[in-house]
């Protein structure tokens, strides 16, 4: 997009505001549109279809109760760049088609479509992801509404990736004011929109903003009037939509649902500020996003509390493993993430029918889910210099060099492909998948012969004086997901050689059912701690506030711990509000010499006085500093040299204080060991 000049913006919204020459805007507008208002004209909604489908080797649970009109949509915001780069769709018979029209044929019935304001250099050279401006949107949405599905259009409002950790102002608007920023948007937004139903895309939803998780178009909620500021940014989205389109649902978009507490603030600004907008929309990656239990709760919260609709805007899942593109993915093998479902087809499959399932029968007022381009596939297989040349010219990857310029710390150091190539719904060489026929066989159900579809890989945890011992069985998941246990073989193991390597993981292999399957041994040392790990959620510690900040308790998320799922969080949106303790007293603890240490990880603590400690019969006698500094950069405070004699009574805890408004950090791995005069570990 051309950069808007501040007069030349004042002017085009007068222009615009005169009359509006599509049919869309022609319709008899509420302002604003209310939800009675938007559900009885019924544009919003999906086109009806009859699509039949068959499978003879994909298992589809029926979804009870599943509206005809839920929305089954697909992000594929790409595929023209890959298209340019040389990709090309092929359907089940190997027929090269429109990739539009297979994803209409399989169930899909809206396509959805981001938009940057201007994701190109001065030299017109495009930063990458698809090079998505309003051209691209005009493409994507003629396509979409040429095989009768409706268009919704994504707004980040930045000239490039617009999530949780960005959201940067675009170039044209850099520097302008809170009152000239809106009325830009405004004016922005109805442009577009204007030229999208001027080419005929049938426009169902407009979303106002992406992922904006306290922040949007270079606002955030940490700053001076940051709410305030957010949805002034908004409502006059919101009010673009209105006039240009009255019958398209108003989308607002967050991520992290698995934060609860995070979403009924959400919630509450939009409301106190008064947003007008029909669909509170959630991100939902089974990876690091929570149960499904939690979507459902917190999505219902604000359906049942404000009158809202409710839907899941991005999600997907891997089904495999292997990176096509010569950039690597951002799932695979191992990995600090949850993997409920194996990596397959199958799996990719029951994500999608069970999350679906999820929104229709569990969550209040849901009206559809959206999975994230599952068309974004490789521009070739041949080499890595190949592709590099292709995601440059074309932006086909998700970043190019040319982007650094916008975003140096992030697209200008790690640009290159497609990070979620295996998470499509197509391989490498274009070919469809089974798994995208779930979205029409979830009407009716497909419930062939359950047969085992991949087997887990087991894990065992043994203190190095402990006897090893592999599990005799391990997991095999079903095509419906369920499990059985199978007999497993493992190769033979040296236990004294494993022992001698200290602490440390090993990777057994072995067989089941005539498939290879591995086990993760990790040796350990024995730790005199309870619930080291806070797997038992805050059993046998003791969390004591000091100062009055917002949260303190036992986090359920693999992807923020070290060991297991769950950890302590703390988070204080205030200046010099974190201040507490977390310590535990050790019953019975033998005499002899030991070792302490505690891990920790977080970020905007802002000056920090953060320690480990040691008390012995109730006075602190060792510390050891710690520290946070940015997400998932884990600190480990040891103390060394503990002595202790039969009657002491000894506690070990960490202290932690942050001035930095909007401190928080995550705490895991608690482990107090034996060590022998020499420092080596003393046995048990």
């Amino acid at each position: 997009m051309k950069q808007y000049r501040r007069f030349w913006i004042l002017m085009l919204s007068l222009v615009l505001c005169v009359g509006l020459l599509s049919a869309c805007a022609s319709k008899k507008a509420a302002s604003p549109a209310t939800n009675e208002e938007t559900d009885s004209a019924e544009e919003w909604k999906p086109n009806k279809t009859d699509i039949q489908v068959a499978s003879d080797s994909l298992y589809v649970r029926k979804v009870e109760n599943l509206p005809d009109d839920f929305i089954m949509g697909m992000d594929a915001s790409c595929v023209p760049a890959l298209e340019a780069s040389g990709v090309q769709y092929y359907d089940y018979d190997g027929t090269q088609k429109d990739v539009y029209e297979i994803l209409r044929n399989n169930g899909i019935n809206y396509i959805r479509v981001r938009v940057w304001n201007d994701p190109f250099n001065a030299d017109g050279k495009g930063y990458g992801g698809g090079n998505c401006d309003l051209a691209n949107a005009i493409a994507v949405g003629k396509r979409a509404t040429q095989y009768g599905m409706k268009l919704l259009v994504n707004f980040h409002y930045s000239d490039f990736w617009a999530d949780p950790a960005k959201q940067m102002v675009p170039k044209a608007w850099k520097g302008m004011t809170i009152e000239e920023k809106s009325e830009a948007l405004y004016a922005y937004t109805k442009d577009c929109l204007q030229q999208l139903v001027d080419a005929g895309v049938d426009v169902g939803m407009v979303q106002i903003g992406n992922e904006t998780t306290g922040a949007m178009c270079g606002e955030s909620s940490s700053a001076v009037g940051g709410w305030k500021k957010i949805t002034q940014l908004m409502s006059a989205g919101s009010k673009a939509v209105r006039e240009v389109c009255p019958h398209a649902l108003v989308a607002v978009h967050f991520t992290n649902p698995e934060n609860a507490d995070s979403y009924v603030s959400y919630g509450k600004n939009l409301d106190y500020y008064g947003v007008d907008y029909d669909v509170f929309a959630s991100s939902y990656y089974p990876y690091w996003h929570g149960t499904y239990e939690n979507l459902a709760a917190v999505l219902s919260d604000i359906a049942e509390t404000y009158g809202k609709k409710v839907m899941v805007a991005e999600t997907s899942y891997a089904f495999t493993a292997q990176d096509s593109d010569f950039s690597g993915n951002t799932i695979g093998e191992g990995g600090n993430f949850v993997q409920d479902y194996p990596l397959t087809m199958q799996g990719q499959a029951n994500l999608v029918r069970d999350l679906v399932d999820t929104l229709v029968n569990r969550t209040t007022d849901a009206i559809g889910v959206f999975y994230w381009e599952g068309t974004w596939i490789s521009v070739g297989t041949e080499s890595y210099d190949t592709n590099v040349a292709l995601w440059e010219r074309y932006g086909s990857g998700w970043a190019s060099s040319y982007a650094a310029e916008y975003d140096p710390e992030d697209a200008g150091q790690w640009y290159g492909g497609c990070a979620v190539d295996n998470q499509a719904f197509f391989t490498a060489d274009g070919k469809v998948t089974e798994a995208l026929k779930v979205f029409a066989l979830m009407q009716t159900g497909n419930a062939i012969e359950n047969r085992v579809d991949a087997l887990e890989d087991a894990e065992v945890i043994c203190d190095l004086n402990g006897t090893i011992e592999l599990p005799k069985t391990v997991d095999a998941v079903m095509l419906d997901n369920s499990r059985v246990a199978v007999p497993v073989e493992w190769e033979t193991i040296d236990e004294s050689a494993i022992k001698a390597g200290g602490v440390a993981k090993h990777t057994i292999k072995g067989k089941a059912d005539g498939q290879d399957v591995r086990c993760v041994l990790s040796m350990v040392e024995f730790n005199y701690l309870d619930n080291w790990s806070f797997e038992e959620g805050d059993g046998g510690w003791t969390a004591t506030a000091i100062g009055s900040f917002d949260q303190l308790y036992v986090e359920d998320k693999v992807t923020d711990s070290v060991t297991g799922t769950k950890h302590y969080h703390f988070w204080g949106a205030a200046a010099d509000a974190v201040e507490f303790t977390l310590e535990q007293q050790v019953a019975d603890l033998p005499a002899g010499t030991y070792k302490y240490g505690i891990s920790i990880m977080g970020g905007d603590g802002g000056d920090t006085d953060i320690y480990a400690y040691v008390k012995i019969n109730g006075k602190i006698v060792k510390k050891q500093p710690a520290a946070i500094t940015v997400y998932d950069e884990w600190h480990t405070a040891w103390i060394e040299g503990i002595v202790c004699d039969a009657d002491d009574v000894v506690t070990v805890g960490l202290y932690v204080k942050c001035a930095g408004p909007n401190a928080w950090g995550k705490i895991d791995d608690a482990m107090l060991n034996s060590v022998s005069e020499t420092g080596e570990y003393d046995e048990k």
